[in-house]
């Protein structure tokens, strides 16, 4: 079925033939066609099967008609994160290139000051975060009086990060006459009741298994050992693959995300990070040189696990086992998108057995098990394997020590039992001569010991025996 059969606009059509489709995946040609119907929608689609577009296209021919006024947006998107909301943006601006509608997006890190007068012009589109959205609404930002057009996206992702309360309080601000779609990967049951609640008579679509990975994507789990430098050594193994050619990395926790990005590149890899710890600026640019190709190699947290579109990923590592057996169904989404075929690998330490149960599980399918064979690298040095710091009293020795090549400081000690007799002897000579010295301080010890090589002896004027070369102990 081609674009045409959909109903969409001419002008629209051409705009998405600009961007090189030719036929709509399941989920847009099942949901446009109800969306341009005004029916309220419930989306049941995994990431990467092009449901962003699927509510996107149908939008912009619907807000084609109308004008927007001062702080009352005509349409409303919500977005679990930062990320999925600019990429809503794009998606926008690429498809409604031929018509004149505005947009304003509302995230969090960035200037809440250009938001406001974005919005005091007049918005025909709202794509926003709940929490920034909620913060403008309460300052009286917003009116949402005026919207007549919802659409709650990756509605699974909002429950895990806690908005569901925020998107309930919203949907009363929002005009009972409205039409609501709604998109989720899976339906658990409290995103079951918040469609019962909020939508009309919705038309559900399901264009796969709810929790069913892409049958594209080859999914492989790696036995590893415990030890984290194990674990990267697994990883370098398999990243050092001609096929491995993008990746997407991983990680349960921040920290882990900037210490294995810090070793990829300390081995030469072309790698990036992005976590939730880093300005919004941060991770946009970032992301642009993952995009363009400047790096090859983007070490993530789960904040980059749903919605992003980034074309070519060949392959997604998940150094962690995820926690949640949901999040591996939107990591691994991260490839095969559009129809390619990608490849998943999950590190799984031994305490990681019952997260790939549950996950298997969830899927419903049995994850195939890769056994690597022993990795044998040139050990970096480390902290331990550098040089040791000498103490002072280690410093003093060295000092004292003379400089020539060992073998000839050895032939002496060599002699040693030999030349007894003499050097008992001159201790006795010497003995009557250490009385008439005068008193010392330890620093003075120092810098006897430090420069006896150099200069005369006090109190000795013969040659020092071998035996004496030791430090004076402070």
């Amino acid at each position: 079925m081609p674009f045409a059969d959909l109903g969409l606009s001419d002008e629209l059509l051409q705009a998405v033939t600009d961007a090189g489709y030719s036929e709509p995946t399941p989920i847009q040609a099942a949901a446009i066609p109800s969306v341009l119907m005004m029916r309220d929608l419930i989306g049941i689609a995994q990431t990467g099967t092009g449901k962003t577009a699927a509510f996107v296209l149908p939008m912009i021919d619907i807000l084609a008609h109308g004008r927007s006024r001062a702080r009352m947006p005509r349409s409303l998107i919500l977005e679990p994160t930062r990320e999925l909301a600019a990429q809503v943006a794009e998606n926008f601006e690429k498809y409604g290139a031929g018509h004149k509608l505005s947009m304003a997006l509302l995230i969090g890190g960035v200037s809440m000051g250009d938001q406001i007068k974005a919005l005091e012009k007049g918005v025909d589109v709202l794509i926003a975060t709940p929490g920034r959205l909620m913060d403008l609404f309460q300052r009286g930002n917003i009116l949402l009086t005026g919207c007549s057009m919802l659409v709650i996206d990756e509605a699974d992702r909002m429950l895990d990060m806690g908005f569901i309360p925020d998107i309930e309080e919203i949907c009363t601000k929002l005009p009972k006459q409205r039409q609501t779609l709604l998109f989720s990967a899976t339906m658990p049951p409290p995103i079951k009741k918040l469609a019962d609640k909020f939508l009309d008579n919705p038309k559900t679509i399901e264009v796969a298994r709810p929790a069913s990975t892409n049958i594209n994507i080859t999914q492989w789990v790696v036995p590893v050992p415990a030890q984290s430098f194990e674990k990267r050594k697994r990883l370098r193994q398999l990243l050092g693959q001609d096929e491995v050619r993008t990746a997407i990395i991983f990680c349960n926790r921040k920290t882990t995300v900037r210490e294995l990005n810090k070793s990829l590149k300390q081995h030469g890899f072309r790698s990036g990070e992005i976590h939730g710890d880093m300005e919004q600026p941060q991770r946009l640019a970032e992301l642009d040189l993952f995009k363009r190709g400047d790096i090859n190699i983007l070490v993530a947290s789960d904040v980059a696990a749903r919605g992003l579109d980034i074309k070519g990923v060949s392959h997604v590592f998940n150094f962690d086992a995820p926690w949640h057996p949901d999040d591996y169904v939107h990591r691994i989404g991260r490839t095969g998108r559009g129809g390619a075929t990608g490849v998943a690998f999950t590190f799984v330490a031994p305490d990681d057995a019952e997260n790939i149960e549950n996950i298997e599980k969830l899927t419903g399918q049995s994850i195939a098990r890769l056994e690597l064979p022993a990795v044998e690298e040139e050990p970096r040095r480390g902290r331990r394997d550098r040089p040791r710091r000498a103490s002072s009293d280690e410093a003093v020795a060295d000092a004292a020590e003379p400089v020539a090549p060992r073998r000839e400081r050895s032939a002496p000690r060599e002699q040693a039992p030999r030349d007894r007799a003499p050097r008992e002897q001159a201790l006795q000579e010497r003995a009557p001569r250490e009385q008439d010295r005068p008193v010392r301080s330890r620093r003075d010890d120092r810098s006897y010991a430090r420069d006896r090589d150099d200069g005369p002896d006090i109190g000795w004027n013969g040659p020092i025996p071998a035996f004496l070369h030791a430090t004076i102990p402070l």
